[in-house]
């Protein structure tokens, strides 16, 4: 952009995204990014900038016409002071924070930085009035372990938003969402271990955990129970939020694993080592439990993975120069940079 139209051009850019503001920069706007992609009602965006001053004022929020959104943004680089309602505090990178659009908000980046943020509708946080005031402008959970759990989450779920199908997408925002209330409801001194949002997140957990320990031949609804500190009763009842057993989704995720290493690793391992790895003990059942759920058995999938592997490529040359450094190589064909949507901003070095 020519530099006079640079910051017009980075304000409509950030106002379309997070609702209108007035800028402020040390001398120029030089350059800038905004990345954005939808997950639902959702969306995911990422912003990098140089340091700047957002200010979002009674009269710009007067003049919107969709003002009915919180913003969760992580601050993955950087340092900023965040001023909304009757608080001032400055965050350091790594710091996770909530701000609502319908309330006067004033951003101050005095560095480089980068924010990974969740735009959603204030009902979707499911927070009432007086609690979506307590917890804005101030870190969440950076000292919990959800915490922990939840800022790289939520860092990878907007990096990758463009890539997911529509329904993947959505639910894993879903998810990070429901952290996010949980870590809220900490804040605000009610855990609320028997809640909706308790429950999924307590199931989020057993999944993950599952996941971790497919290998484990003695991994049964009772030692996943005891793990938790529920019982087996509980344990069922919150699978029937997924509409499957506890068994059946053990099962599902071995045999989602299986598939997989066939596809991939075909000449390297045996159908019987695959199965092995991912904890099932009898080849014959995992062979019957294999064919009932994809329609072809475990070697039938295995021999179409390898016929439709793709021939050896010839190796590419490489030069030497004569002072026996190797030349830059590049196979024909091959893009030396990938592309991305993106509003983009950038001046003259």
């Amino acid at each position: 952009m020519p530099a006079h139209r640079r910051r017009l051009y980075w304000r409509e850019a950030l106002s379309r995204t997070f609702g209108a503001v007035d800028i402020s920069v040390p001398e120029e706007v030089y350059s800038g990014t905004v990345r954005t992609s939808p997950l639902g009602r959702i969306r995911g965006v990422t912003v990098e900038g140089d340091p700047m001053q957002t200010l979002r004022t009674r009269r710009l929020i007067a003049g919107s016409t969709d003002d009915n959104h919180v913003v969760v943004m992580l601050l993955s680089r950087g340092n900023a002071r965040v001023e909304q309602g009757k608080r001032d505090v400055h965050v350091r990178s790594g710091a996770l924070f909530v701000y609502d659009r319908a309330r006067p908000l004033r951003l101050t980046f005095p560095e480089p930085f980068q924010t990974k943020s969740l735009v959603l509708p204030r009902h979707v946080l499911d927070l009432g009035e007086s609690d979506l005031r307590q917890i804005t402008a101030a870190p969440l959970g950076r000292e919990s372990a959800l915490g922990t759990l939840l800022t790289p989450l939520l860092s990878r779920l907007v990096e990758t938003a463009a890539t997911y199908p529509q329904r993947t997408g959505e639910s894993i925002a879903r998810n990070v969402v429901d952290m996010v209330q949980t870590l809220a409801e900490e804040r605000l001194g009610r855990p609320g271990t028997d809640t909706p949002t308790a429950a999924r997140m307590l199931l989020l957990r057993i999944r993950t955990y599952i996941d971790q320990h497919l290998s484990d031949r003695d991994l049964t609804p009772d030692t996943i129970a005891r793990a938790h500190h529920i019982s087996v009763r509980y344990l069922h009842k919150l699978f029937e939020l997924e509409n499957i057993t506890v068994s059946r989704w053990i099962q599902k995720r071995r045999l989602e694993h299986c598939r997989r290493d066939l596809a991939r690793r075909a000449a390297e391992l045996t159908i019987g080592a695959v199965a092995h790895r991912w904890g099932f003990t009898s080849p014959s059942h995992f062979s019957r439990v294999f064919r009932a759920t994809y329609g072809v058995s475990p070697a039938e999938w295995r021999n179409s993975m390898v016929l439709a592997a793709p021939l050896p490529r010839r190796p590419a040359s490489i030069s030497l120069r004569p002072d026996g450094d190797r030349d830059r190589l590049l196979e024909p064909g091959i893009a030396d940079e990938s592309h991305q949507d993106r509003q983009h901003l950038r001046g003259p070095h």
